[in-house]
């Protein structure tokens, strides 16, 4: 198998587009063609594009693709990553990749009997602030982390999203569409969680759309929309993770961990880059000096001004483990563990007590500079 692996994408949303553009970033893969259960959103999304669009059926059946693109709604996501591994290709799933640990445990089982691999976003801790954050860490600068705090704030998907009916069922809510983003990142950074406590509510039982033709349209809302949680990790530190969609405005920053001799101050591990800070033993806060990471610099505009966006770099290691016969970063073991730690959390909400975490897994392989070339076309 030689480099770049063919890739199809199954859906044809809002998400699709970031992987079509910053696909060809990457040495390893090449997208080929797109499927959507309507065709013609597949075709619009095929010709903006320039590739093939297909059927579901035609892309599984595809033999220039090694690897789909599950980017389907969460709640489809375990029977279409089923039907690919069924189909004898590799899968790369949005998040969250399943709805219930039992789903990820049958993945788990086809992926070993297939021999088929099965990766998962967010592929965002593999940038290049969070990355140094890990080289600090791992290299003792601020000693072992004891604690953080973590806020994913905001007040609600339906102010830009055309269509956020999903946001507010089952498979959605702040803790399974944004929470992915931080674990994976604490998974990365400190490692594996063993006990979670948390409570929850749901302060609107429905939500206006502010955007699009369905502008003003009211919305329900059936899951939890402001969730707070404690995470006991492995090596004993405890970390607040607070996330909420009905909240208007706060000065909370995203991610901070505090360890026996300093603490860090990381960006929104939502995207790749962004400032990264350090206190000494003696509590003295400075800015650390960005390292020559490829992931770094801002290369997309958004609301909040120009940010590091690098997604598919996931799915391009995956590719790269594939060839390499290793374990790839985003592996389906950290995957499912972080969507134990999340359906944990809301059990814990709703049953009003602690809940083990009954998965584990080991920390991603760090990405450095000069791995992290390695991908890039």
């Amino acid at each position: 198998m030689n480099f770049p692996l063919g890739v199809g994408i199954i859906g044809c949303g809002n998400i699709s587009t970031t992987y079509l553009e910053l696909a060809p970033l990457f040495n390893t893969i090449k997208i080929l063609a797109v499927a959507d259960i309507v065709f013609e959103t597949a075709a619009k999304r095929a010709k903006e594009y320039d590739v093939l669009a297909q059927s579901v059926d035609e892309l599984l059946q595809n033999p220039k693709i090694d690897i789909i693109v599950n980017l389907t709604i969460p709640e489809a996501h375990f029977e279409v990553t089923r039907d690919i591994i069924r189909a004898g290709k590799h899968v790369y799933s949005e998040k969250p990749f399943v709805l219930s640990l039992e789903q990820g445990e049958v993945l788990q089982d086809l992926s070993a009997a297939a021999k088929k691999i099965i990766c998962s976003a967010p592929d965002t801790f593999l940038g290049g602030t969070h990355q140094q954050a890990r080289h600090l860490l791992d290299a003792g600068k601020v000693g072992r982390i004891t604690s953080g705090t973590c806020h994913l704030m905001s007040a609600g998907m339906e102010n830009w999203h055309p269509n956020p009916d999903f946001f507010f069922r089952s498979g959605g809510g702040p803790v399974l569409d944004m929470a992915p983003y931080y674990i994976a990142n604490l998974i990365n950074l400190v490692g594996p969680v063993i006990r979670v406590s948390a409570l929850a509510n749901t302060p609107q039982k429905q939500r206006t759309i502010g955007s699009g033709p369905r502008e003003g349209e009211k919305v329900p809302v059936s899951t939890p929309t402001t969730v707070h949680a404690i995470l006991e990790f492995a090596n004993g530190a405890l970390i607040t993770l607070a996330t909420s969609w009905d909240v208007k405005a706060h000065t909370h920053s995203h991610m901070e961990l505090y360890g026996t001799g300093g603490s860090l101050f990381l960006p929104d591990p939502n995207f790749f880059g962004g400032d990264l800070s350090m206190a000494d033993a003696s509590g003295n806060i400075r800015k650390t000096a960005l390292w020559d990471h490829p992931f770094t610099p801002a290369n997309q505009q958004h609301d909040e001004g120009m940010l590091a966006n690098y997604r598919t770099a996931g799915l391009a290691d995956m590719a790269q483990a594939i060839v390499e016969n290793r374990m790839p970063r985003c592996s389906l073991d950290t995957s499912l563990h972080g969507v134990d730690i999340m359906f944990s959390i809301l059990k814990s909400a709703e049953i009003g007590r602690s809940v083990n975490v009954s998965t584990t897994c080991k920390q991603p392989e760090p990405l450095g500079p000069d791995a992290a070339r390695t991908l890039l076309d």
